[in-house]
């Protein structure tokens, strides 16, 4: 049987062993211990791919760990892919409306940079002796 160390896995992982120790307090990883090692093994190892999958595609933790839960070695896990599944939608009806927010956001933010460089480059001029126009910036 394969095995891990706390490091091998922070190492392959990219994350910090702090942050594996932290999966563990909250019991989404059961290592083994030797002495004071923590000794990871397949199935730990799968389930940090998975919860960090998760996180890369905006799943809270215990969303993550719903799903992972579920699954049964011996059954087809359709409960499991229909909650996957249900998730993934909600995450793209989630995601965009953020999209339309920001384009939103984008929009307005360029229409007020806009507004504040017509103001500046009228006080520009002014600044050069030519007559005063009265640059009115509200935000």
């Amino acid at each position: 049987m394969t095995t891990y160390s706390i490091s091998e896995m922070s190492s392959e992982f990219k994350i910090t062993p702090r942050t594996l120790r932290f999966y563990e307090e909250k019991g989404l990883l059961t290592p083994s211990r030797q002495g004071r090692s923590r000794i990871y093994d397949a199935s730990d190892r799968v389930r940090l791919e998975l919860i960090l999958r998760g996180k890369r595609l905006g799943f809270s933790l215990e969303e993550s760990c719903d799903i992972i839960d579920m699954y049964d070695p011996t059954g087809n896990n359709l409960d499991q892919l229909e909650k996957v599944t249900a998730t993934v939608r909600m995450k793209i009806i989630q995601l965009k409306q953020q999209q339309r927010d920001l384009k939103r956001m984008l929009r307005e933010l360029k229409t007020w940079e806009d507004n504040y460089l017509k103001a500046i480059q009228g006080l520009t001029k002014v600044n050069s002796g030519e007559p005063a126009k009265h640059a009115r910036v509200t935000p």
